[in-house]
């Protein structure tokens, strides 16, 4: 008998301990969306399409600053798509981070020569310009492929329209700079040139997307990340 009742007492003593133990679990401290990698990608692609949506839809606006006509100069920029579309597509077996940056570089080398060369060639900054705007066209072509493999599917979505937004946000201040740079064309050419190069500065922070399948959650994209690290 008094085996049993050490018994019970035992059970009572042990089974307290293990429901306090239970109770005293500790709190999972939840992360929150900055402190997470994916955060990190938002706002350095959300960057990278602000400075390349500006020069994108900057371009085409401020030829009317090189002294050309405005309608031809329209036409050109408008071909240029085309060349651009052709080079996009010999580029889907290219890595992304080096196409956007090369192309995106070039942009902001010619914008800045645009700013620098007299006035008296009109049709070599007229050319030069062409030339910005075609890299630039290329960069944002590939960045928008670029856009929809670096996030997994649960945030593809929202992500990739808030890169979009933030590429048209970039034109805002495209007619600013454009009205500015009418009497110095660094205030229009040249900033477009210094924002570009810099936003591509961005891509340090992302990862590279080719030949990589795609995730569905955001879990699985981090599991694979540490797997690559």
């Amino acid at each position: 008998m008094a085996m049993l009742t050490g018994i019970s007492d035992f059970a009572v003593e042990n089974g307290s301990n293990l429901t306090a133990g239970l109770l005293r679990v500790p709190a999972v401290k939840r992360k929150s969306i900055l402190e997470l990698w994916v955060g990190k990608r938002v706002v350095a692609t959300v960057v990278l399409g602000f400075g390349i949506g500006m020069v994108y839809f900057g371009i085409p606006l401020a030829v009317g600053n090189l002294g050309f006509d405005i309608y031809w100069g329209v036409v050109l920029n408008a071909f240029m798509e085309i060349p651009s579309c052709v080079a996009t597509y010999f580029l889907e077996n290219c890595r992304r981070k080096p196409s956007i940056l090369a192309f995106s570089v070039a942009s902001g080398i010619c914008c800045i020569l645009c700013a620098v060369v007299s006035d008296g060639i009109k049709v070599a900054k007229v050319g030069i310009s062409l030339v910005a705007f075609f890299c630039d066209a290329t960069a944002y072509n590939v960045f928008l492929i670029y856009v929809v493999e670096v996030f997994p599917t649960s945030v593809r979505s929202t992500t990739t329209s808030l890169v979009r937004q933030a590429a048209v946000f970039g034109n805002i201040f495209s007619p600013f700079l454009i009205s500015t740079g009418r009497k110095n064309e660094i205030f229009s050419y040249g900033v477009f040139g210094v924002v570009i190069m810099s936003s591509s500065l961005t891509l340090i922070c992302l990862p590279e997307t080719k030949g990589i399948a795609l995730s569905d959650t955001i879990d699985q994209q981090e599991k694979k990340d540490n797997l690559s690290a």
